[in-house]
């Protein structure tokens, strides 16, 4: 299936066209603290465009009804709307519409999959969920690097079915050690899940040697990409991952929405998480059958208005260009890395400058708390993002509690690029650090 966004890296954006397109973004037009607001924290969740917001309240004012349930217009409508939806998110990463299960984040997408194959190695589904069964002596391999969200819910699974988790350990700039990643990576290994950037240090990891490593040995592939399905180009059958989740949130659309991306072949053969209604076949007192995916995994009342916005996002996104917004956010990433670089007791946690990376940043300021840092970036209308960033361990191997992330999107100048970086060259200066 060839993806809409196939092509070469773009031009990126200017200036002038960014200037244009924060017109519409409601939330960018006001001040804090009394300055124009500066939005660095996309890495953690974006603003939303008025088409996104106008496209779930117009589902509220004028198609409000259960979907798949009923015979009546309205009924109709929703179910039509929500089955577009799907189909456009299918086609923004590259896959078909029976791939995509909607759920309310990333993080549920991870936990749906930990628990159905904790399910099936509990016996559930079958001799067709037999490619999900861990035991004792089974492996999990993840990375030094994740999200809480892509470590905790392996290690719940390992705890209950005897597997053993492993972490492919990072350099000192975060990327991953590959060398290790050949030697963990093996005939014991039955899943391998790690991210595609990292959002802690911008660090795009290799997704085609990992891939390639846990196929060659019959393991399955989950791909958090939720720094990267808002802004680069995403083919998830061309990266040929087995599994994939992404949130809403990050891209543009409204909170309470996410998706899991699986192959049809191995969704239909996963035990369902969650239970009830609409995703059944028959219901007996003593027994159920379920239905196919994507429904098996959507039980009871669906996220109908803000599937429905997420679809306007994409929609959005893939007007202005995918490639284009990724080629504007490399420079940047640059310019945040180069600019912080150069302050004296600021250490860029990740990538030295001059490496590829994503575009965001996260710094440790010498002598000065994260959050302290924070409050004074927010002072300035300087918004971004501070603490551990649900990576807990990644923090520890580079020898901190916490940083402090300025994260980028198409909506961001290079004058406020510029603005953050005058901000954290005053830090130390103004609580008395030497």
């Amino acid at each position: 299936m060839p993806h809409p966004n196939a092509t070469e890296l773009g031009t990126a954006l200017t200036d002038d066209e960014v200037l244009v397109l924060r017109r519409d973004f409601p939330a960018l037009q006001q001040q804090v603290n009394g300055r124009d607001l500066v939005y660095l924290d996309s890495g953690a969740t974006s603003q939303k465009p008025a088409s996104v917001l106008d496209a779930e309240r117009a589902f509220y004012e004028h198609d409000n009804s259960a979907v798949h349930r009923g015979a009546h217009t309205l009924a109709a409508n929703a179910t039509e709307l929500f089955e577009n939806a799907r189909a456009t998110v299918a086609r923004f990463v590259g896959v078909r519409e029976n791939e995509i299960v909607w759920t309310s984040n990333a993080t549920e997408g991870i936990n749906l999959l930990a628990y159905g194959m904790s399910n099936a190695s509990l016996g559930r589904g079958g001799s067709d969920a037999a490619r999900f069964v861990l035991r004792e002596g089974d492996e999990i391999v993840t990375t030094e690097g994740e999200h809480h969200a892509n470590l905790v819910p392996w290690q719940e699974l390992a705890a209950r079915t005897g597997a053993t988790l492993r972490h492919i350990p990072v350099n000192d700039d975060g990327t991953l050690r590959m060398d290790d990643a050949e030697r963990l990576i093996g005939p014991q290994t039955k899943l391998v899940a790690f991210t595609h950037i990292s959002n802690v240090t911008g660090v795009i990891n290799p997704v085609e040697d990992l891939v390639r490593m846990a196929h060659d040995v019959g393991a399955l592939v989950v791909l958090d990409a939720c720094q990267s399905a808002p802004h680069r180009v995403l083919d998830l059958t061309t990266l040929d991952v087995d599994f994939a989740v992404f949130s809403g949130h990050k891209m543009l659309a409204p909170t309470g929405i996410g998706v899991l991306y699986g192959r049809a072949e191995l969704l239909d053969a996963l035990p369902p998480f969650l239970t009830g209604g609409s995703m059944i076949t028959t219901v007996t007192l003593e027994a159920s059958g379920y239905l196919p995916a994507p429904q098996r995994f959507e039980a009871g009342t669906q996220k109908v208005s803000q599937a429905i916005a997420l679809a306007a996002a994409v929609d959005y996104l893939t007007a202005v260009g995918v490639d284009r917004i990724e080629a504007w956010e490399t420079e940047l990433g640059a310019r945040l890395v180069d600019g912080f670089s150069a302050i004296p007791g600021v250490r860029v946690l990740g990538p030295a400058a001059g490496e590829h990376r994503a575009g965001l940043a996260s710094v440790d300021v010498d002598g000065v708390h994260a959050h302290d840092v924070g409050q004074f970036l927010d002072d300035r209308g300087i918004a971004v993002r501070v603490g551990h960033h649900c990576a807990q361990p990644l923090h520890r191997r580079f020898g901190v509690t916490a940083s402090t992330r300025a994260s980028a999107y198409l909506y961001n100048t290079t004058a406020e690029i510029d603005a953050v970086i005058d901000g954290m060259g005053a830090v130390r200066s103004f609580f008395g650090v030497k």
